[in-house]
């Protein structure tokens, strides 16, 4: 009498959310740096046509990364093409102990969970939603955007990032734990968390019900076209990139000092060519912070990579003054870089939370 096949092992599939600038990829490569020998792959899914996120963690990852730019890979891809990414990451001899889906900073949570779940592939289960949240930012996100709670809602755990940017801290937590369902929450500053708390957050099999019937329907026939409700269709994204000429420092700060309201982030990688020829400078701006981070150049062509992502914005209008800040200087100007150097916080500053 033959035994029954051994049932295959299951690679947990975790979806990381949050809202634009919360510190997903922060926290991301944090996990990365510090999984203690656990092996993760991730999905990573940009807004914009340049996937800066994807930059950032890729070299970590290695061939352990599928990389998804210029959309919301809630509405970008159905459960099937979902499902060729995680066959791709859960093949054997890549041999992950857990899969990271983390979402554009517009996607809609409940459609990612819902895609994961249904999801035919053997070798994957669902491990839980993971929700960033910004404590500097959260009441102004929370305003303008009330469907936050129902994502926290969601949640199976909620890390409440930059709690060192605001005097306010405890009120925020307290405020997502009333609004976090049996979810668990933990303060972090740069997405500083114990990676035991990505392997512990998978729901009880309960709580995959009740998401499934409650929060997660599949859609009625001609409804999955329909994402008028989700976060992304209120915004625009720009993608700029300058290869023949670097950015001029003062009129780059130009730009940045009189940003407009709408323009709510920016995230990328700038060439000040001979105000600097050593160093690129990754960018981060959410809301009015703004931060720059000096890093060596990795090698290959230097250039300028942009996205800027708000809501009511001329991107038009935005690309032209952009233009008119590259740099036609043949040689550097010691006082240029004052500008950008009053946003440089110094060598210990973490980087860039995207």
């Amino acid at each position: 009498m033959s035994q029954p096949s051994p049932k295959p092992r299951q690679i947990p599939v975790v979806v990381l959310a949050g809202f634009l600038g919360s510190g997903k990829t922060t926290l991301l490569n944090h996990l990365l740096h510090r999984s203690g020998g656990s092996r993760i792959g991730a999905i990573v899914n940009d807004f914009g046509a340049i996937e800066i996120d994807a930059m950032a963690v890729a070299g970590a990852l290695g061939d352990s990364t599928v990389s998804l730019g210029n959309g919301c890979l809630c509405c970008a891809v159905d459960a099937s093409e979902l499902d060729e990414y995680l066959e791709r990451l859960a093949e054997p001899s890549l041999g992950l102990d857990v899969i990271v889906i983390e979402a554009s900073g517009l996607a809609e949570p409940q459609e990612l969970v819902r895609m994961v779940l249904a999801s035919g592939h053997p070798g994957i289960v669902y491990g839980g939603l993971v929700e960033v949240v910004d404590a500097a930012e959260f009441d102004d996100t929370r305003s303008r955007h009330p469907e936050i709670d129902r994502h926290l809602a969601l949640a199976d755990l909620v890390v409440v990032n930059k709690t060192d940017r605001t005097a306010d801290g405890e009120r925020v937590l307290a405020l997502v734990r009333s609004l976090a369902d049996r979810a668990a929450v933990v303060p972090a500053t740069y997405g500083r968390i114990d990676p035991e708390f990505l392997f512990d957050c998978r729901p009880s099999e309960e709580r995959i019900g009740q998401l499934s019937f409650d929060d997660l329907h599949e859609h009625g026939e001609g409804d999955h076209d329909d994402h008028t409700g989700h976060l992304h269709t209120g915004y625009d994204s720009l993608s700029f990139v300058s290869r023949e000429q670097p950015m001029d420092p003062r009129r780059l700060m130009e730009f940045l000092d009189s940003r407009p309201e709408g323009l709510y982030r920016i995230k990328g990688y700038v060439d000040f060519g001979p105000h600097d020829v050593r160093n690129r400078y990754a960018v981060h701006a959410v809301g009015r912070f703004l931060r720059f981070y000096p890093e060596p150049w990795p090698g290959g062509e230097r250039l300028t990579q942009l996205v800027l992502i708000g809501s009511g914005i001329d991107a038009t209008a935005l690309g032209k003054e952009l233009d008119a800040c590259r740099s036609d200087a043949p040689h550097g100007d010691e006082r240029g870089m004052w500008g950008v150097l009053r946003y440089v916080q110094g060598s210990e500053e973490e980087p860039a939370e995207a």
